[in-house]
């Protein structure tokens, strides 16, 4: 390889033990993890700029595993609106408190608390929040059938994880207190 250039960099304690540590994981030498960080930095620079590291950590392990797809709005908008008029609905709403009961196991698995499970649900786009205290959220929604589905999910998952919640609804939104979630 015929060298272009180089530098010279000076490293915090901190930086400087990530640094030694991805060097050593990964069996490269020093410039090769430069070039490694600097071409990675500059395909997903965009990343950086459009997220949070939650965010993408979130996204990252939800989609990687295939438990989980990305919807376009319209169609989650059809299915909330066609549950509300089917015949069975009763019994998606009993399927979906199933679902729910799984994912608090999960949850409880990697112990996520009360509002780890909110923002992973903001993530997802089901709702935006507003933290209106310490333990305490407003949940706000584009559309009602949604609220009752996320009013659901949110009431079996934090019954499953045995945490003590109090949810109030709204015309377009829930509130939920966090009074115990160990």
């Amino acid at each position: 390889m015929k060298l272009q250039g180089r530098i010279t960099i000076a490293l915090d304690e901190g930086t400087s033990g990530l640094f030694q540590k991805l060097k050593d994981e990964m069996g490269i030498s020093q410039s090769e993890l430069m070039r490694e960080a600097l071409k990675f930095f500059g395909k997903h620079k965009m990343l950086f700029d459009l997220c949070d590291d939650m965010t993408v950590y979130t996204y990252s392990e939800m989609l990687s595993a295939g438990e989980h797809i990305i919807l376009d709005i319209n169609h989650w908008m059809l299915f909330m609106s066609f549950m509300e008029t089917h015949p069975d609905k009763e019994k998606f709403w009993s399927l979906h408190r199933e679902i729910c009961r799984a994912h608090a196991e999960q949850f409880k698995l990697r112990l996520f608390n009360a509002e780890s499970i909110l923002r992973r649900g903001e993530i997802c786009n089901l709702f935006n929040i507003s933290k209106t205290g310490d333990k305490e959220f407003n949940l706000i929604f584009n559309l009602d059938s949604a609220r009752q589905f996320i009013r659901i999910e949110l009431e079996e998952i934090f019954a499953g994880m045995d945490y003590v919640v109090e949810i109030k609804e709204n015309f377009s939104k829930l509130r939920v207190k966090v009074i115990d979630d160990l």
